[in-house]
């Protein structure tokens, strides 16, 4: 482990798309600013450099991987693999007995659902497979499904590329839609007990939902390239802007900007640690991942780990604390348990 420097505090108090002025809160200061809606073309995490270091914990040969979670209920590791058109099952206690789900199409992404489930938004609907037995159910919709998340109710949230949001129930029926606005793509959704968040990074911003009358809700810029995003008990969104190089910290439904802190280079992939209270954080232009800890009122490095090359996926067993690291480039899938660090 990398003894970590000094962290640096830049705080600033990011701006609504329409002109919104907020607030300042403690640990920022009031520097206020408007911007008006913009339009980015999403990048591409940054090119990792061949690795110069031995990674951290454990490496093991893997196909490369696009997409990452883990299902807490039967303690599986899920990957997207071969392109994304691919689902790897790996349980813990039984890494050979590796099973892999084909697709039959690209997926955007893979999210932990409810009851051993995870969800896999893909163009023409989800899939939902059951972690425990690899059983595979479908919902069909007819969009180029981006995101999803299960929500308390047992409905499921799904964004398009279009940036319209469905809820479906369990038979796949939609029952509300938001759509129009500002939002141009839904590229990743967040389900805290205060309710449903999007962003967009084609609008680099981060935008409330309101899923009982089908209304978009306040929205802010979210740095200057987002890139990823996920929340955690407390119901913050945690976001990586990879352009501005920030990791940027929102409380959700009322949407203000609490924390924003500068962490060296072009952040990507975000998991949160329940059990530790840490963000960890991936840098692929330096092969690293960067915990940080967010209870001071602005987040402050906690542990900076050494990775496999080109580390644009992250998982955490909330369980245990063990962190999961896949290379997108297939030079292995990494895990590096708590105990070691």
């Amino acid at each position: 482990m990398r003894t970590p420097s000094a962290p640096t505090v830049r705080a600033a108090v990011a701006s609504a798309l329409a002109v919104v002025t907020m607030m300042s809160v403690s640990g920022c200061s009031s520097d206020d600013e408007n911007t008006e809606e913009v339009s980015v073309e999403p990048q591409p995490p940054a090119q990792s450099p061949p690795a110069a270091v031995t990674p951290a914990g454990i490496v093991t040969d893997f196909a490369p991987v696009n997409a990452l979670t883990f299902e807490p209920a039967t303690r599986t590791l899920v990957a997207l693999t071969d392109e994304s058109t691919s689902v790897s099952l790996i349980r813990e206690d039984a890494p050979a007995q590796t099973r892999a789900i084909d697709l039959g199409s690209t997926g955007a992404d893979v999210i932990a659902g409810r009851d051993s489930t995870v969800l896999v938004p893909m163009d023409g609907g989800i899939a939902r497979i059951d972690t425990a037995d690899g059983q595979r159910t479908d919902l069909a919709l007819d969009a180029d499904a981006l995101s999803a998340v299960d929500l308390p109710d047992g409905t499921t949230a799904v964004g398009d590329d279009t940036g319209t949001v469905r809820v479906l129930d369990a038979s796949g029926q939609v029952t509300s839609t938001v759509s129009g606005g500002s939002v141009t793509s839904a590229d990743a959704l967040a389900s805290t007990e205060k309710g449903v968040s999007v962003l967009d990074r084609r609008q680099t911003s981060v935008t409330d939902l309101d899923l009982d009358d089908g209304t978009l809700g306040v929205a802010l810029r979210a740095g200057e390239g987002a890139a990823q995003m996920t929340s955690d008990e407390f119901g913050r969104l945690l976001v990586t802007d990879s352009t501005g190089t920030e990791l940027l910290v929102f409380t959700s439904h009322d949407l203000l900007m609490r924390q924003r802190f500068p962490v060296g280079s072009k952040p990507w992939a975000i998991a949160y640690d329940e059990r530790s209270g840490i963000v960890w954080v991936t840098l692929p232009a330096l092969n690293e991942v960067v915990g940080y800890t967010l209870d001071t009122g602005i987040p402050v490095e906690a542990e900076r780990l050494t990775t496999v090359r080109q580390p644009d996926s992250i998982a955490v067993d909330a369980d245990t604390g063990d962190l999961y690291v896949g290379s997108a480039t297939g030079d292995g899938l990494q895990r590096i348990p708590a105990a070691s660090r």
